[in-house]
């Protein structure tokens, strides 16, 4: 498979009443708690744990930046996805665009996630490491950036 052709990461996540508010619908901050989970398992699935960054490189990616557009809610026991790609990359920084969706396909929200890896005792920016760049740098494409957003508004 190619750049060009590499889908979206996918997650899966079910709504549990621990998920829900005093309106039966879904809090707004665990849509972050799926989003980060989403992020560190399409890690972990590419064989870069973010684990290892730490313990090699003494670095991290933190959240710089996270804007959230909401359309639809949850509920209980929805069976949810939470889609992740990479839209930009640069030496110390990475942009990733998530949307949640109802299990169909529904778009029920939208996240751009602004990462920047830092040095994990001083908190201060540094390049991301090889090989973590290079995976990050070969999701994005031409075809990445004219890939339709995965939320756009319904």
């Amino acid at each position: 498979m190619t750049a060009t052709e590499m889908p979206p990461h996918r997650f899966p996540v079910r709504v549990y009443f621990e998920d829900t508010d005093a309106g039966g619908m879904v809090y707004h901050a665990n849509y972050l708690r799926w989003a980060e989970r989403a992020r560190t398992e399409s890690l972990r699935e590419a064989g870069l744990p973010h684990q290892w960054m730490i313990e090699r490189h003494n670095a991290l990616l933190v959240v710089r930046r996270i804007e959230v557009e909401y359309w639809r809610p949850a509920r209980l026991d929805d069976a949810l996805v939470v889609e992740t790609i990479i839209r930009r990359v640069t030496p110390v920084q990475l942009v990733l665009e998530q949307g949640v969706l109802r299990d169909g396909g529904e778009r029920l929200a939208k996240l751009v996630v602004g990462l920047v890896c830092v040095d994990r005792d001083r908190l201060v920016p540094v390049p991301i490491p090889e090989p973590w760049r290079g995976l990050f740098r070969s999701a994005v494409s031409v075809a990445a950036e004219a890939r339709p957003s995965l939320g756009a508004a319904p």
